[in-house]
């Protein structure tokens, strides 16, 4: 009978490894079996554990060194290499791994496949669903360390990551369901606009007759006019000059009404569209006083330098 030969066995994910002396290819897998706690019947394919190389053959088995470590596979579970990353050893399985059921409890940790993908490719967060994400971030952070083979207070910055990446998903919806609610807006005043030209071309319209959805009969105000003066940040900026100046004609008393508010934050209001208007009639007048004083003045004789470069002067500018 053979010498009995020194070597080690450990499961496809490498978090199992024992020391074994047996004189055998047979007898190795046989007790692996037994040390990993498969099932006699179980069916298992021994590899070498450094570069999956499978080993059937007995008398190759008894040429191999000794201390040699082995890999035993279940069906559907396949070789894989081992990457460090950091510093750590971090374990890589391929798609097809199947999870001992001893290690894992699926129904108790439903985090735990989704450890295995993202332990596989880290750039498989940006496929998973949101409530993948979630159950990844609600996840134990000293079970979901133990599940990536991460040190917790990594697992602990991944979940951070993971969190961000929820409130940006997050804040991307609400910034296309707040486009959408402008875009339908637009699309709204743009029919009602088209509709009033229509009718004012027939003759005479009454404008709150118009739309009724559209127009507030109450203030005069368009809807669409009244939801920006109650927006959060400048409204005063996004309203029209011809809005600025009915707010500003109705005053502090009568948009107090109109808005609901208190008296102070009225008047908050209708002295910052006071301050923009008057900014837009300043750049008005700006703009007329420069294209004024570019246009040459008609009333002016022409200058002596005109008469010597040979312009001519009118008859009556010599009497």
């Amino acid at each position: 009978m053979a010498d009995r030969k020194p070597c080690k066995v450990c499961n496809f994910t490498r978090q199992k490894s024992y020391g074994l002396v047996v004189p055998s290819l047979d007898e190795l897998k046989q007790k692996g079996c037994e040390f990993l706690g498969y099932k006699p019947s179980d069916t298992v394919t021994l590899v070498l554990e450094n570069d999956g190389t499978i080993v059937e053959d007995e008398s190759y088995f008894l040429c191999l060194p000794t201390n040699t470590k082995f890999m035993l596979l279940q069906e559907k579970e396949t070789w894989s290499p081992a990457r460090t990353f950091e510093g750590g050893t971090v374990w890589m399985a391929r798609d097809s791994m199947m999870l001992e059921a001893d290690a894992v409890d699926a129904s108790s940790a439903p985090f735990w496949y989704l450890a295995q993908q993202l332990k596989q490719d880290l750039a498989s967060i940006i496929l998973m669903s949101e409530a993948d994400l979630q159950s990844l971030v609600d996840a134990p952070c000293p079970e979901l360390a133990s599940a990536l083979g991460f040190p917790e207070k990594k697992a602990a910055d991944l979940q951070e990551t993971l969190q961000s990446v929820l409130d940006r998903r997050e804040e991307e919806r609400q910034s296309r369901e707040l486009l959408q609610l402008y875009i339908q807006a637009v699309e709204k005043e743009d029919r009602q606009q088209e509709a009033l030209n229509q009718s004012t071309q027939g003759g005479a319209v009454d404008v709150d007759m118009l739309d009724g959805l559209e127009v507030d009969s109450a203030s005069g105000f368009m809807r669409r006019t009244l939801m920006v003066l109650k927006g959060k940040t400048s409204p005063e900026t996004r309203l029209s000059t011809e809005d600025l100046q009915v707010v500003v004609t109705k005053g502090a008393e009568a948009m107090q009404r109109v808005l609901g508010w208190d008296k102070a934050r009225t008047t908050v209001l209708v002295q910052a569209c006071k301050a923009e208007l008057e900014t837009r009639l300043q750049k008005i007048q700006a703009v007329q006083s420069i294209r004024s004083s570019s246009q040459p003045d008609s009333s002016q004789p022409p200058s002596e330098e005109s008469k010597e470069e040979g312009v001519e002067v009118p008859a009556h500018a010599s009497d």
